[in-house]
């Protein structure tokens, strides 16, 4: 069916952005801790670390940008269903430090990281 390979294409396309993102901030001497963690209210792409900040970062990926900048995507409603998440998220592992809230830009296979994007 035409749908799953849309569908299918989609998330290799979204796996491909994330894996781009999780290896910038590696190759910045970040430690990546998780990635695509869930709870209930939503879910965080990567979740890095490097001193005593923690990175929260939601990735959006796109072929072109020709139709919308990436960055359009991550709407109020998206960056407090990941605010929640990251709480959920340090509440469970007793995290303590600075939080920063990233977007990570992935337009055909280029990464823009934008630090304190929320």
């Amino acid at each position: 069916m035409v749908i799953n390979k849309e569908k299918a294409a989609a998330r290799a396309l979204g796996q491909a952005g994330e894996d781009a993102a999780a290896t910038w901030y590696w190759k910045r001497g970040y430690t990546i801790v998780e990635r695509n963690w869930r709870c209930f209210e939503g879910e965080i792409d990567i979740i890095a670390k490097r001193g005593h900040t923690i990175i929260m970062c939601e990735v959006k990926t796109r072929r072109s940008d020709r139709c919308m900048d990436p960055a359009l995507a991550i709407t109020r409603s998206k960056q407090a269903k990941v605010r929640t998440a990251a709480y959920r998220w340090l509440a469970k592992h007793g995290s303590r430090g600075q939080v920063r809230f990233d977007a990570a830009l992935v337009v055909n296979g280029r990464v823009q990281i934008i630090e304190g994007a929320f």
